[in-house]
């Protein structure tokens, strides 16, 4: 429910932009206040399964999760929208860790890799099908039913987990690190505030470059604050394990490639190359298929291997599908121009996952599971946090470059041209003036397509790039030790 959850809503952003008038902005932020608060607070999610109980954590989340689920399907505006979204991140922070460190509790280690391969292939999955089943909802009933089907599938979650799982615990029990909780949410709210801010009011402005400096204040205070608490949310002795920071780090850099190429493939599926919502969403279904079919069986295969092939190669392997995404032709087919980068980034995803998680669990103590859990999970979603506001100023910068050299080139007016520039960040949903003539409104849509399809071209240039330095991190940080089979 929760990973649906961060990709379900990616389809509906153009409609929602295009119904609630907001701008790429606004949708950046319904996308960020629940990846804002799931990044920040599942470290404290992580060790409140350790402390008070994994399933007892799990079903809170669970509630938090659905109750904020029917607060955006009945959002009035934008501003209530976002604020759901971000109670929302609240229970996905509980439940998501949870949901690992239970897992974690069951199974050996020799078992594990199987274990952990069929919870990846679920959530990633559930990455994947999200856009499919959110441009299904949104064209057969409303983007509010994109939030509402969360209230059915809670209600099935919370009968199987009060029946059919155990209760375990953590062997430390940890007090809660309030201080450090307040200083991350403090200082990822700056940065991705400042990032959202700067295609608009410009680097130079306060709100931009003062926003990301406190920002940046506020993570070191962070840092501070966990290397003086006796019970710190995030140890960080445990990235004194090579293995440990390595993965984490692969993490941050194939979860931000992951998470900009979804954020923005509807935006251009849509605005640019005309799909319907339901098949901008089910054209990642292929991605579903293989990442289905790969991620049990190479978390079974890391276990026989060791984790360093797996963890080098399928990163590689996703940034060539990013090249492909990129640089097939935008005009072709769909089977042309996206399904051999998908088919590939899907591979990739689906040879790494499961060795990733698995390999996070095994580089720490049982005891800190939970936690490291929580810290892994915390930087997926910080990647995507950063990611979707970061590559906001890339996709905004290109789509203006590439508008404005149309516009040049067919010799739209000054008084055209200064209104359209002040539209540029609703990117696709901008429209030519109503005093454009049929020549100007012709040459403002092409150059809005055009513009569309260069933003995205340079977004998945950025994401094959971090998905390299993913690869390398695997080869150069992760241990290959193998496991001895049952």
């Amino acid at each position: 429910m929760a990973f649906i959850d961060g990709s379900v809503v990616s389809v509906a952003l153009p409609v929602l932009q295009r119904e609630l008038g907001a701008s790429v902005s606004s949708a950046q932020w319904i996308v960020e206040a629940y990846q804002l608060f799931l990044s920040a607070l599942v470290l404290v999610g992580g060790a409140l399964a350790d402390r008070f109980g994994r399933k007892r954590i799990f079903l809170l989340g669970t509630i938090v999760f659905a109750a904020a689920s029917l607060g955006c399907g009945v959002a009035p505006g934008i501003r209530w929208l976002i604020a759901a979204r971000a109670v929302q991140g609240v229970g996905g922070a509980l439940l998501v860790p949870s949901s690992l460190a239970m897992l974690g509790a069951a199974y050996s280690e020799q078992e594990r890799g199987k274990a952990v391969g069929a919870w990846s292939a679920l959530t990633s999955i559930g990455i994947a099908i999200g856009p499919a089943l959110g441009g299904w909802l949104v064209q057969a009933i409303s983007w509010r039913a994109v939030f509402i089907i969360n209230l059915p599938i809670a209600a099935a979650v919370l009968g199987i987990a009060a029946r059919r799982v155990r209760e375990t615990r953590g062997a430390s029990k940890r007090e809660l690190d309030v201080a450090g909780a307040v200083a991350v949410t403090t200082a990822l709210a700056l940065i991705v505030f400042g990032l959202i801010e700067t295609p608009t009011a410009g680097i130079a402005n306060p709100r931009s470059w003062g926003s990301m400096a406190a920002g940046a204040a506020a993570l070191g205070a962070f840092l501070r604050i966990e290397r003086r608490a006796a019970a710190p949310m995030v140890p960080l002795g445990l990235f004194r394990r090579r293995t440990f920071a390595a993965v984490n780090l692969l993490t941050l850099l194939i979860y931000g490639a992951l998470a900009a190429m979804f954020f923005f493939l509807p935006f251009v599926l849509i605005q640019a190359r005309g799909y319907s919502p339901a098949a901008s969403g089910a054209s990642l279904l292929p991605l579903v298929v293989v990442v289905a079919a790969l991620s049990r069986r190479a978390g079974a295969v890391a276990d026989r291997i060791g984790p360093r092939m797996p963890l080098t190669v399928g990163p590689l392997v996703v940034g060539a599908g990013f090249l492909l995404i990129a640089l097939l032709p935008p005009d072709a087919s769909y089977a042309v121009s996206l399904l051999p980068g998908l088919l590939v980034v899907g591979l990739g995803i689906g040879t790494a996952v499961a060795p990733l998680t698995t390999t996070v669990l095994n580089s720490v103590d049982r005891g800190d599971q939970g936690t490291a859990s929580g810290i892994n999970n915390a930087i997926a979603r910080l990647a995507a946090l950063l990611a979707v506001a970061g590559f906001g100023i890339v996709a905004i910068g290109a789509f203006e470059s590439e508008l404005s050299r149309r516009l040049d080139a067919a010799r739209v007016s000054p008084a055209v041209r200064q209104r359209v520039h002040g539209e540029r960040t609703r990117l696709g949903a901008l429209e030519p003036p109503p005093d454009a003539t049929p020549e100007e409104a012709r040459a403002v849509r092409e150059g809005v397509v055009r513009g569309v399809e260069a933003a995205f071209r340079d977004v998945n240039l950025l994401c094959a790039g971090l998905a390299f330095l993913g690869g390398a991190c695997g080869a150069i940080g992760v241990r290959g030790k193998r496991r001895k089979s049952r």
